[in-house]
């Protein structure tokens, strides 16, 4: 170990902290306007050009890339920084950002040592020996949307439930804890219910949780992520602040974006006569057809901000170092020079590959293992229910506010 942080409780509860994403109204990049897409920043609102200035809701200025080219140049790039987005004088678009010691603010050598720890357990392969598991539980969760009967809200019987119970798989977290962690995750991230002492005792429920299960898992020899990333600690790859940090780390953003994905996908893809009808007579279409709800309906509509670390030309503009650039990974899927007719779902599938789990080393590790949920459910959705169509009533839909992953709070169904 070389000269890795010592320590938990504090560091870690600051961690959880950071890493939460909703912030006050007043503070959220997130303005009320909500169309088709949701709620949008407000300056994802308007204009075309393929890199503008913006003024963000924390009163700086950084340039938003739109340009599918440009913004895959930009994740690629190491003049272009997360590191130096962390730093405390760093343009910002919302209050609170990842910690510099989250896996997801590092650059270099010490990014690729902390991805290397959890990389194995994404793979393609390991994902795919997850699917029957994904598969009872999806029919377990549709089995209770059968139960609730038409009127049925989709994001609370399975949008919501299915991925924290494959996360808790995936890490080691006993299944029986998962609704705990629900109602941990859930209040830190809601902005208008849970006060700021609430969200304080959660943080910290969950940090001696989460340790008391560490020293649990020591005495067994399981094959979880969590129990990997022990092994790593125990030969000193892996600082305790580190493993705890990436533990909760995967599980709170793990969750909060497939639960977006999810319910997106779903509404999405209810609001597509065409592509449901295609999908019920050619089941094999799902897999390509995924791929357009999730290119068309990303629960992360921006990338995390890059600082440049020296002047760079950026298409027509000049970045200066020390500038901020956002990457619009909505604008980017919906490029008409690299997807045609941009704004039809393909059920065919597209040749170019959407920007919605980013690109280069810092794409999201968990691609694989959301994209094999939204899959799962779609097919066995449609199977269930052929006849499954949004529920009639202004209060049928209801969009989350105030996160910087987009969803649904509500998807009521009928069939």
């Amino acid at each position: 170990m070389t000269g890795h942080q010592n320590g938990s409780g504090g560091n870690t509860t600051m961690a959880i902290e950071h890493e939460e994403r909703a912030t006050a109204a007043a503070g959220c990049p997130y303005a009320h306007h909500v169309g088709r897409l949701g709620p949008l920043p407000e300056f994802l609102e308007h204009g075309d050009e393929p890199v503008t200035r913006i003024a963000t809701p924390t009163g700086h200025t950084m340039w938003l890339v739109r340009d599918y080219t440009l913004g895959r140049s930009v994740l690629t790039d190491r003049r272009f920084s997360r590191a130096e987005a962390v730093k405390p004088h760093a343009p910002t678009v919302i209050d609170a950002q990842p910690v510099p010691d989250s896996m997801m603010s590092m650059d270099g050598a010490e990014h690729a040592r902390l991805r290397r720890m959890v990389t194995g357990s994404f793979t393609t392969g390991k994902v795919a020996a997850m699917a029957p598991f994904v598969e009872r539980l999806a029919d377990e969760h549709l089995d209770r949307l059968a139960e609730a009967g038409p009127g049925a809200d989709l994001v609370e019987t399975i949008a919501a439930p299915l991925p924290l119970v494959v996360l808790c798989s995936l890490l080691g977290i006993p299944p029986e804890d998962a609704d705990r962690f629900r109602n941990w995750v859930e209040v830190l991230f809601d902005i208008s219910v849970s006060s700021p002492r609430e969200k304080a005792r959660r943080r910290l429920e969950l940090v001696e949780y989460m340790s008391n299960l560490i020293e649990e898992k020591r005495q067994r020899d399981e094959d979880d992520l969590l129990t990997s990333l022990i092994g790593a600690h125990d030969d000193g790859d892996l600082s305790m602040a580190e493993l705890l940090t990436l533990g909760l780390t995967l599980l709170m953003a793990g969750y909060e974006t497939t639960v977006g994905q999810l319910s997106l996908s779903a509404l999405a893809l209810l609001s597509d006569p065409t592509t449901l009808a295609a999908l019920r007579g050619r089941p094999d279409l799902v897999p390509s057809a995924v791929e357009e709800l999730i290119r068309l309906s990303p629960a992360t509509p921006l990338a995390f901000p890059r600082v440049a670390v020296e002047t760079v030309e950026l298409g027509d503009v000049t970045v200066q170092a020390g500038e901020g650039v956002l990457i619009s990974l909505l604008h980017g899927n919906r490029d008409g020079a690299v997807f045609a007719d941009p704004e039809l779902l393909d059920a065919d599938g597209r040749t170019a590959a959407h920007l919605t789990f980013g690109h280069g080393v810092h794409r999201c590790l968990g691609a694989p293992l959301a994209r094999l949920q939204v899959r799962i459910v779609v097919e066995r959705l449609l199977r269930r229910f052929p006849g499954i169509r949004t529920a009639s009533g202004p209060d049928a839909v209801l969009w989350k506010d105030g996160l910087a992953t987009r969803g649904l709070a509500r998807l009521r169904v009928k069939w």
